[in-house]
């Protein structure tokens, strides 16, 4: 079945309550959904943004089966076997054995740890935006170690290197991606009370 994002978001609510996890899933949905239109999958674009909002199901509850329960929890609700293979690839080499092929996959691998980073650094601006933030400090941001050291820094090269995109493009793109969609996914976090 194809889901509605009503019934996508409300799997994610089901089993997602944290502001930040919440708030997570809404910034790669709408990430994923920019990127879609971007590399000419518009047609595709719900699709995209559905697997972005849902690749984190079971985080929140189940952080050691990450990527692996998910999988059970979506087939338990009839979800498209697209959607559950595409979701738990982004957990490949670390968490399962299932390798980002399509390229909506790979991108959701590549962003994920990244939109992470970029909001993290968004936040330590004086304008709390990714409006203002240029590619050079982020990728300042990007080479301190220290800086949103949980955001893995070697899973985001390997997303380039699996889209076959220089480091830099990847940034430069998941970061207009962010800024493009500021203002949606604000909004989307309001609703949802995950500011």
């Amino acid at each position: 079945m194809s889901m509605t994002r009503a019934q996508a978001w409300d799997l994610l609510t089901k089993y997602n309550q944290e502001p930040f996890h919440l708030r997570h899933a809404i910034t790669v949905e709408h990430v994923m959904g920019w990127f879609a239109q971007q590399l000419g999958y518009g047609e595709e674009k719900d699709f995209w943004s559905i697997v972005g909002l849902l690749h984190d199901l079971d985080y929140e509850r189940w952080p050691e089966e990450h990527c692996v329960k998910s999988q059970e929890l979506m087939r338990q609700a009839g979800v498209d076997e697209a959607v559950i293979r595409a979701t738990a690839s982004h957990g490949w080499g670390h968490r399962v054995d299932i390798r980002p092929e399509h390229e909506m996959e790979k991108v959701l691998y590549a962003v994920d740890e990244l939109t992470g980073l970029i909001g993290a650094a968004a936040l330590m601006r004086p304008s709390k935006s990714v409006s203002d933030m240029e590619l050079k400090s982020l990728k300042k941001k990007f080479k301190d170690k220290k800086f949103a050291a949980g955001c893995s820094r070697e899973i985001i090269s390997k997303g380039a290197e699996l889209l076959g995109w220089d480091l830099e493009k990847l940034l430069d793109q998941t970061l207009s991606a962010m800024k493009a969609e500021e203002s949606a996914i604000e909004a989307a976090a309001a609703e949802a009370g995950a500011r």
